[in-house]
């Protein structure tokens, strides 16, 4: 009896001593939640302190889906359409020698143009198409103008390039607008210099700037790109360090992360209704952790999908802003939630529903989770029950039109295009998908296509159906 009390004390002391080092690590719960691994990629790691930083997508026309990923010797290019076969299918390096600076790399694509920056000297904006997807990319050159050197961040918006924090001899650090119509010679319209602006969300010509060391969130109108007008700024209070910013769909609400470690960042919930009257609502945590630090936040209708560095990706729903609920989270970092800068570093989310995330020290993560998301602002993500194929819109069309189509599993899916006597005269598509809503951009232009009716097929599994359209020119 002696030895089992002995025992009993020995397991309490042990178990004592677990919940004390979880709770000193923020570290009170363990897995994964609703979210669940397809791939991890690491074939680009760096030694030491090189690591992975930004992530975004890219959809192309034919709906193919790309991740593009900053790695500390350049730009990867990983093709996540079909989960069985993800795969890398470009590889940019970066033009400078190596720098600790290589480890911030951003990115942003407008039409099939891809540009990248980073904070290395003399790095400029590298440009590089991606309309040979999948089967390779095409570096177009590096651009630079007057005593632009290095950035912070990218910026879309249409058909401009918006580059935040750029070297102190450059606009001062803060925004500079450029048109791309056309996409390999940028063209400077005109620039926000107030103060150094660490990223930025553009909506309908407005610009959240975040200017992370006064903590603030400044408005500004771009209607007119060459005078961009400051309307209203905020501090992000307390302990403000804006790092970025996302809106929700309808205007009403701005989260804002603030990234310090000491006390650790949180995301910030403001009602911008009334931009006289902007009101904090609250902060948010991830379920049971109190110490991990905010990153990146991206709005997808009513999901907010947050790069939490050591917490790992979060998924919320923002439905009600006022009472965030989070559905699901993926902890790419699973060592710690220490208030430190490792783990996840972006996120972004397909119209497929897949989710994909970069962590700092193990790469690409691509990510589902285990229901159906809904209105998520991007197309319906809801898996769908049955094969169809959707009339094109519009139709007449004039060069250029969409189709739409469904398949209910993994297929392999044979989308034609003939004429009206029968001839095939466009493959649009021949190539395996996973389960999920599709949108092919089908530019009779790009076939040398006359006037008239024309028809497209597809053909997935057992399915088969054809339907009409008209060209008009």
């Amino acid at each position: 009896m002696l030895y089992l009390h002995k025992l009993n004390m020995k397991l309490k002391i042990l178990l004592l001593t677990i919940i004390s080092l979880c709770s000193t690590m923020g570290f009170s719960q363990l897995g994964h939640s609703n979210m669940y691994l397809v791939k991890n990629l690491n074939t680009r790691p760096g030694t030491g302190s090189q690591r992975y930083s930004a992530v975004w997508g890219y959809v192309a026309p034919n709906g193919r889906e790309y991740a593009i990923l900053g790695c500390y010797g350049g730009t990867q290019i990983v093709d996540v359409t079909d989960s069985a076969n993800i795969r890398e299918v470009g590889w940019v390096p970066t033009t400078n020698a190596a720098s600790s600076s290589n480890n911030w790399r951003e990115m942003k694509p407008i039409g099939h143009y891809l540009y990248v920056g980073s904070e290395v000297a003399n790095s400029g904006i590298q440009i590089i198409d991606l309309q040979y997807l999948p089967d390779s990319v095409s570096y177009k050159g590096k651009f630079q103008t007057g005593t632009l050197s290095s950035s912070h961040t990218i910026t879309t918006d249409g058909t401009f390039l918006y580059v935040n924090g750029t070297n102190t001899s450059f606009n001062g650090q803060g925004i500079t607008i450029f048109s791309v119509a056309n996409p390999l010679v940028p063209v400077q319209i005109g620039a926000w210099t107030t103060e150094y602006v660490h990223d930025s969300r553009v909506i309908n010509d407005t610009i959240y700037a975040s200017n992370i060391y006064s903590g603030y969130l400044t408005i500004i109108n771009a209607t007119n790109k060459a005078n961009p007008v400051t309307v209203r700024r905020f501090q992000t209070s307390p302990n403000p360090f804006t790092h970025n910013s996302a809106r929700t769909t309808d205007g009403r609400y701005i989260l804002t992360t603030d990234e310090t470690s000491s006390p650790n960042g949180k995301l910030k919930i403001w009602n911008v209704q009334d931009l006289n009257n902007i009101t904090f609502v609250r902060n948010w945590l991830p379920t049971s952790i109190t110490t991990a630090i905010v990153h990146n936040v991206e709005i997808y209708g009513r999901y907010a999908l947050i790069a939490h560095y050591t917490a790992g990706v979060r998924l919320v729903d923002i439905a009600d802003p006022t009472n965030p609920i989070e559905v699901a989270w993926y902890d790419t970092y699973p060592t710690n939630n220490n208030s430190n800068f490792n783990g996840c570093w972006g996120v972004y989310m397909f119209p497929s529903g897949k989710i994909i995330a970069s962590d700092m020290t193990t790469g690409l993560y691509v990510l589902k989770t285990s229901f159906a998301l809904t209105n998520t602002g991007t197309n319906s993500s809801v898996l769908p029950e049955n094969f169809s194929l959707s009339q094109n819109y519009p139709n007449p069309f004039n060069p250029a039109t969409k189709i739409n189509f469904s398949i209910p599993k993994s297929s392999n899916v044979n989308l034609k295009v003939y004429d009206a006597t029968g001839k095939e005269v466009a493959f649009l598509l021949n190539d395996n998908r996973d389960a999920g809503n599709y949108t092919i951009t089908f530019d009779a232009a790009k076939y040398g296509l006359a006037s008239g009716i024309y028809f497209y097929s597809l053909k997935a599994d057992n399915f088969s159906e054809t339907k009409k359209m008209t060209l008009l020119k």
